[in-house]
């Protein structure tokens, strides 16, 4: 076999997932998110400032379906890069960087995330 044919490394057939790399690329995916999510905001801004009817077709999208599902994924990827973020400040410290306390970390940023999310629908529901 040459060289030429050997596999690449690393390969996702091979790796098994963990919760440290899972949650890395759910970090680098809400940032993606909450990046797209922002013109979903100034869309928002810019239907208040162009009056009342833009509003109300920006309102008449919110409330779609396909509006509050994309509300609800941002307001997942704000909480979610947020409890995460706080995890990076920690790690940036040199602090829970053992494999235990990584994944303790790992399961609180994602629960804590659902938490957060919850919370605000029930919130913004109310």
């Amino acid at each position: 076999m040459s060289e030429y044919q050997r596999p690449l490394s690393p390969h996702l057939q091979v790796y098994k997932p963990q919760l440290t790399s899972v949650t890395s690329i759910v970090h680098r995916g809400t940032g993606i998110a909450l990046a797209i999510g922002t013109l979903m905001l100034t869309a928002w801004v810019l239907s208040l400032a162009a009056g009342p009817e833009a509003l109300e077709c920006f309102n008449a999208f919110a409330g779609s379906w396909i509006g509050q599902l994309l509300l609800l994924g941002w307001t997942f990827s704000i909480f979610y890069h947020l409890c995460n973020g706080v995890r990076h400040l920690f790690w940036d410290a040199g602090k829970g960087l053992d494999v235990e306390t990584a994944y303790k970390t790992g399961y609180a940023a994602i629960i804590g995330a659902v938490v957060l999310t919850v919370l605000a629908v029930i919130i913004a529901l109310a």
